[in-house]
């Protein structure tokens, strides 16, 4: 029974220190790079490719956007690195 209870207690302990994932601050240039790096550190290896794509070609589906960083951090900003590459995987299907 002792045992049951010090599994019980180690497992809640280790939940507790697992940390949320990083979300996206898209509030300034600074604040969007710093944390997309560290979003992309949530990633399995596998998914960095289809996440890094996805924030590369994001000002690009826009032609007439005057300032297309803004629209990447005004489109990122919330998400989490796993989210980013959920949108972009649904976006082109049979690519990634």
């Amino acid at each position: 029974m002792k045992r049951l209870a010090a599994l019980v207690l180690a497992g809640g302990a280790a939940a507790c220190t697992e940390q949320p994932p990083i979300r996206i601050d898209g509030s300034s240039a600074p604040a969007f790079a710093a944390t997309t790096a560290a979003a992309r550190g949530d990633l399995p290896v596998a998914d960095r490719l289809v996440f890094d794509s996805a924030i590369v070609t994001m000002p690009a589906r826009r032609y007439a956007d005057t300032d297309p960083a803004a629209t990447a951090r005004n489109a990122f900003d919330g998400l989490t690195a796993a989210e980013v590459v959920a949108s972009e995987r649904s976006r082109s299907p049979g690519r990634m």
